[in-house]
């Protein structure tokens, strides 16, 4: 499986070098990679169908617990197939879609990456592996839906997704870090065993909020939906494969893979009924207000999603059943509805529904492919959308008290979900057609065989059900905790109370669709509500936070060094003061050597003190530099007081290069220091006797310390052996640090460069104004 997971990145690599194979003719050839992948895990259904999990486990980083730990069952078989076989579809797809476009190897190797990505997600069994897989795919699909780089929508809307979906990341980290200590293991199969165990910590909720984070991002429920209208910017088949079947999936499938583990408690439960009922009538009304093909099927995407999230809260195997069914209903008849609009684009010019009708006289076998997603969308027979619409029901009508309320919310969704699947699916192929539109042809076969395929499947799968019964469904089942050998799918029922349902649902969906016309003025009406939309509160939330920061920046990143200065040495003494002489093991100051101190010490320090107030006295550059010099010099008397003439050399030779630099740099500046006022002289004293004061007493709380000479014995004892040089700081400085020297050095020397270059950028910009004037 790991060979699998890799193919797809070793197809971004090899397209990097050999591309410009791929651009032309042979650019259909990439679709052979996803065709091999899907052939091969086709290969395991009757393994996993008989109930046989298969894992493979590759060490990588044992002692943080990552592994690549793979696991194929039920769940991640349904997930690899669709990704892989509507991937085939879509790589097939692009080579027309695309062809001729001067990065079309490019946009292949985003979708190979993002393949590879799905494919690790979907079958890791390590959640740390799990994790890193999931940021890969929000970092592919920024490339992707930003693929149009040329133009400022797209990349504001790859910026947004990826914003938003990268946020869900940093959740699902915080999530896995906090399950894995609490369960004591990163394998997500052997957490399904201690689930009792983590329901009852103390950590539940929070990892259960911070795993519903990760998945409402990713599978764009509200909130956080707004990132997926804005990412139809990208090209049709990125909007097929990640919005239908791969990506925004990928929360529904971290919801189904953590059901046994972390949900049947009533939080996980209400929580998932809440956000996805919502959701899912949300978007659905939204779809009566979009004239964009796009927008259409988007806001219809997030309703099925909250559809999916909804069924997962229900919990019953009635739901996950219905949720199962759905995953594999929606990947169908979506793709096939964004196909097909990727095709009334490319040979019309336009995705306005209400410029578009009469398509059917030119294109006929797109319109089949529409009429069959259409109807599947709505849930009709024999398709297996009515299949999966009366295992809504049934499951919702299990629910004891909330069964009508849940029941009626279905309804009005799948209604508002039939209207969509009818404009997008049908309205474009009906009517008159337009006469701009008379010399639109049939594109390449690449181009409208795909869609047919999918929309065929869909109407094959819903009058033989047992295709994906025992294969896919009931092992699905089986994955997720509950029984399913009890599953069995059949297309008719008999006549009962869902079917009357149905009925109901397709009675209001043909009304609605017959009398509610999509135009721009509604469209326009409810774009007036966009202040109270959540992205525009996010992007207020944004823009003042960024005004925040603008402000706090321009406070403390003001362009003066004396406050940076000021703010660095403030934070430090209070900082440091307080962790060195608080609390139990605050250091202890020792006094008795003060009494012990010398003629000689006391003269020098009598001589460094009063350097130091010429210093702060001088009103002449020169003068406190002088000044400053002293105070060096006397330093070098007390090392060879104390008997180290190599450290005072050392000392002397720094300190009078330093004297000489800045004299050459105080040369060019005012020869007196400007006078402050009262109130920054008493802060900058004030400031300086702060960190005076702490260093002083950390050299006192030093000496009470416990001295270990084993570094400085070993430096003393080897600085001639083995360096043979007798000057034993020289010695560590140049030898046995040397090459922590050597980068100090090329620091200075960068830093040397950056001030020459400004200095002469200062000076060419000064003779160029002296010449205009």
């Amino acid at each position: 499986m790991l060979a699998a997971v890799l193919t797809g990145f070793l197809l971004s690599i090899f397209l990097v070098f050999a591309g410009k194979y791929f651009k032309g003719k042979l650019a259909v050839l990439s679709a052979l990679v996803p065709l091999g992948l899907f052939l091969y895990f086709l290969s395991f259904i009757n393994r996993v169908s008989s109930g046989e999990i298969i894992t493979q486990s590759v060490e990588w980083v044992p002692a943080l617990g990552l592994n690549l730990d793979f696991t194929l069952d039920g769940l991640s078989l349904l997930f690899t197939l669709l990704i892989t076989g509507i991937g085939f579809l879509v790589f097939a797809y692009t080579a027309a879609y695309l062809k001729g476009h001067e990065y079309l190897d490019r946009f292949y190797g985003y979708l190979g990456m993002f393949m590879g990505a799905m494919l690790g997600l979907v079958l890791s069994d390590n959640l740390l592996s799990m994790f890193l897989f999931w940021e890969l795919t929000s970092i592919s699909s920024f490339f992707l839906i930003g693929f149009n780089n040329s133009s400022e929508a797209s990349r504001k809307s790859a910026v947004l997704a990826l914003a938003v979906t990268g946020s869900g990341g940093f959740l699902l980290l915080a999530g896995a870090l906090l399950l894995g200590n609490v369960a004591g293991t990163y394998s997500i199969s052997e957490m399904v065993a201690l689930g009792d165990m983590i329901a009852q910590s103390e950590s539940y909720i929070l990892i259960v909020v911070l795993l519903f984070g990760a998945a409402f991002t990713k599978s764009a429920q509200f909130p956080f939906h707004f990132w997926l209208p804005g990412a139809m910017k990208a090209p049709t088949p990125v909007s097929t494969y990640l919005h239908s079947a791969t990506m925004v999936k990928a929360g529904i499938y971290l919801l189904l893979r953590f059901t046994p583990v972390l949900g049947s408690t009533e939080f996980w439960n209400t929580t998932l009924i809440i956000v996805g009922g919502i959701t899912m009538f949300y978007a659905a009304v939204h779809t009566l207000f979009r004239t964009d093909l796009k927008g259409v099927l988007a806001y219809s995407t997030i309703s099925v999603l909250g559809l999916l999230v909804f069924l997962i809260g229900l919990g019953t195997q009635y739901a996950l059943v219905a949720a199962g069914v759905y995953i594999v209903v929606h990947a169908l008849y979506k793709a096939t509805l964004f196909l097909i609009t990727g095709i009334i684009d490319h040979e019309t010019g336009t995705r306005d529904v209400t410029a578009l009708s009469g398509l059917r006289k030119v294109m006929m076998p797109v319109a089949i492919a529409g009429l069959l997603a259409a109807i599947s969308s709505a849930g009709i027979p024999p398709t297996v959308g009515f299949l999966g619409k009366e295992l809504v029901y049934e499951a919702t009508l299990g629910m004891a008290d909330w069964a009508v309320v849940l029941t009626v919310l279905a309804i009005a969704t799948n209604i508002l979900v039939l209207y969509a699947g009818f404009v997008a699916g049908i309205k474009p192929f009906t009517g008159k057609l337009p006469e701009k539109f008379e010399k639109v042809h049939m594109p390449s076969y690449l181009m409208w065989l795909p869609p047919v395929i999918l929309a065929v499947l869909g109407l094959l799968i819903g009058i033989y059900p047992a295709v994906i019964e025992a294969p896919l469904i009931k092992p699905l089942v089986d994955s997720v905790g509950l029984e399913g050998q009890a599953v069995h799918l059949k297309l008719w029922h008999g006549f009962n109370f869902v079917l009357g349902l149905s009925a109901l649902t397709l009675a209001g969906g043909f009304l609605l669709y017959f009398l509610w016309k999509p135009s721009e003025k509604k469209e326009n009406a409810i774009s007036k509500l966009d202040f109270i939309a959540p992205k525009s509160l996010l992007l207020g939330f944004s823009a003042g936070f960024r005004s925040f920061s603008s402000m706090w920046t321009n406070f403390l990143q003001n362009g003066l060094l004396r406050n940076y200065v000021t703010t660095i040495v403030l934070f430090l003494v209070v900082l440091v003061g307080y962790s060195l002489f608080s609390g139990e093991n605050a250091f202890h100051i020792n006094t008795e050597s003060l009494s012990e101190m010398t003629f000689y010490e006391v003269v020098i320090m009598g001589v460094m003190f009063m350097a130091v107030a010429f210093v702060v006295v001088a009103r002449s550059r020169l003068g406190a530099v002088v000044g400053m010099g002293i105070v060096g010099y006397a330093i070098c008397l007390l090392f060879v007081i104390y008997s180290a003439p190599d450290l005072a050399m050392t000392q002397f030779s720094i300190d009078t290069l330093t004297v000489i630099l800045f004299v050459l740099v105080l040369s060019g500046l005012p020869k007196y220091i400007a006078k402050s006022n009262l109130i920054t002289r008493i802060r900058d004293a004030g400031v300086s006797i702060g960190l005076g004061v702490l260093v002083s007493l950390i050299a006192l709380a030093v000496i009470n310390e416990p001295v270990n000479k084993e570094v400085s014995d070993f430096y003393a004892e080897n600085a001639y052996i083995l360096a043979k040089g007798k000057n034993v700081v020289n010695v560590i400085l140049v030898d046995f640090r040397g090459t922590d020297t050597l980068m100090e050095i090329a620091v200075l020397t960068i830093a040397a460069l950056g001030v020459y270059s400004l200095l002469k950028l200062r000076l060419d910009k000064d003779e160029n104004i002296e010449k205009e004037n």
